[in-house]
């Protein structure tokens, strides 16, 4: 069956507390939501089980993760089954003792995994430790076949990465998901706040007009941490059309749900009249490959 020239995509913009369980209680509460407006696939923000754990080096905190399928996708598979739609989740992937992912899941319409992406740029700053806690990804950049037709899934550091979002698109995705947990550190965001998150949302945008591409990026919201310190995680979760248009932009202060009709007839437009993808100069690109080309 062919995909739907129309489909609507939900985001859930969620502020976390300490019970998981209730925070995945919130995230079905906002899938029903963006449901009942006439999403057809949502998602999730990164790692919205939990706070975000990776501000310190606690092993410990490993015992958060959790096998794929397990207790996540058990309560969420029903979810997608019973209201006909896609989810994509971000998870904290237990694959083996001692070897961890930051995953996102990809539950089809009927409940069922279509597939999954493991993050594969991990960043590793203060506050954002986590390269303690995820192993790179290794099932590389792909899209996955669903209700809605082919999509494809990145996470957050992944954002800031050009040959992440093309090899995503190469791949036949209509439209880019980005789960994400990004803020400003507290005593940086008079000085830098407003030119790292413009930075952020002309980034995607950017790679949302390079491949012709609608984009989607969900962010968690609300302060988490140290009191006197800590992230304040800056929401505005948006919808791009395939040349960078926004189509529509969360507050940066409260939990959010967005509902955005994408159409495949204007992504045909806007390739047919910008044929960046038919202009590639593969010939030329084998150097990509390389850290630095030597002067």
């Amino acid at each position: 069956m062919a995909p739907p020239t129309r489909f609507r995509i939900g985001l859930v913009q969620m502020r976390m507390g300490a019970d998981a369980a209730a925070n995945v209680a919130a995230a079905v509460a906002g899938i029903r939501e963006a449901a009942a407006q006439g999403a057809q696939v949502v998602c999730l923000p990164e790692l919205f089980r939990t706070p975000y754990f990776c501000q310190r080096e606690d092993a410990s905190l490993f015992d958060l993760a959790e096998s794929i399928p397990g207790p996540t996708t058990e309560v969420l598979g029903p979810v997608a089954r019973e209201l006909r739609v896609v989810i994509v989740a971000s998870l904290f992937e237990r694959r083996a003792a001692g070897v961890y992912h930051n995953t996102a899941v990809v539950l089809d319409a009927d409940g069922r995994e279509r597939g999954r992406y493991r993050k594969m740029h991990i960043p590793d700053d203060p506050l954002f430790y986590e390269k303690f806690y995820f192993t790179p990804g290794d099932l590389g950049f792909t899209a996955f076949d669903t209700a809605v037709g082919r999509i494809g899934t990145l996470v957050c550091w992944d954002q800031w990465y050009p040959e992440a979002a093309r090899l995503t698109a190469l791949s036949g995705a209509d439209v880019l998901f980005y789960p994400t947990a990004i803020g400003w550190h507290p005593s940086e965001k008079a000085q830098h706040g407003e030119a790292q998150a413009t930075a952020w949302q002309v980034m995607q945008r950017a790679h949302a007009i390079a491949n012709g591409v609608y984009v989607a990026a969900v962010n968690r919201v609300g302060h988490e941490g140290a009191s006197d310190g800590g992230i304040e995680f800056w929401g505005g979760s948006f919808v791009s059309d395939p040349f960078g248009v926004v189509l529509a932009e969360a507050p940066r202060d409260r939990p959010a749900i967005l509902v955005v009709e994408c159409d495949r007839a204007h992504q045909e437009e806007v390739r047919r009249n910008w044929p960046f993808l038919r202009d590639r100069r593969i010939d030329a690109y084998a150097p990509i490959t390389k850290r630095l080309l030597d002067p």
